[in-house]
């Protein structure tokens, strides 16, 4: 028996360093530093998405308590029932639309003039 002690030692590819570095940084924490085109993004988004979320949430449970309006209706033939689901279904769904462009004014109020203060500062610097 020999007192000897092999060790293969490979050093990760170019690619698997950066996969490597791609899945550290998502468990590491976050910096606390924001840059303003980091900051501009979020807010625009923000602005956007929140809009987009009010207005799609009221046209499906809209479109979701019609549905089962129409069904009570085609399938169970409880026309009453039915038909008044339907009816309060129709007015979610049509409020989506005004309800989203209400918001998107809204939010667009609230962060308009902070978007556009980041949105000049970062113009005015790569002059």
């Amino acid at each position: 028996m020999s007192n000897q002690f092999n060790f293969k030692y490979t050093a990760p590819t170019e690619e698997e360093r950066r996969e490597i570095d791609s899945i550290r940084r998502q468990y590491s924490p976050r910096e606390q530093t924001e840059t303003k085109i980091d900051r501009l993004r979020r807010l625009d988004a923000k602005v956007k998405n929140t809009a987009i979320i009010w207005g799609l949430v009221l046209g499906v449970v809209g479109l979701l308590v019609f549905g089962m309006g129409l069904t009570m209706v085609l399938e169970w033939s409880i026309w009453f029932w039915g038909i008044t689901l339907m009816v309060i279904g129709s007015v979610p769904i049509a409020l989506a639309y005004p309800t989203y462009l209400n918001v998107l004014q809204k939010y667009k109020n609230r962060y308009g003039e902070e978007i556009l203060r980041l949105s000049e500062e970062l113009l005015n610097e790569e002059k």
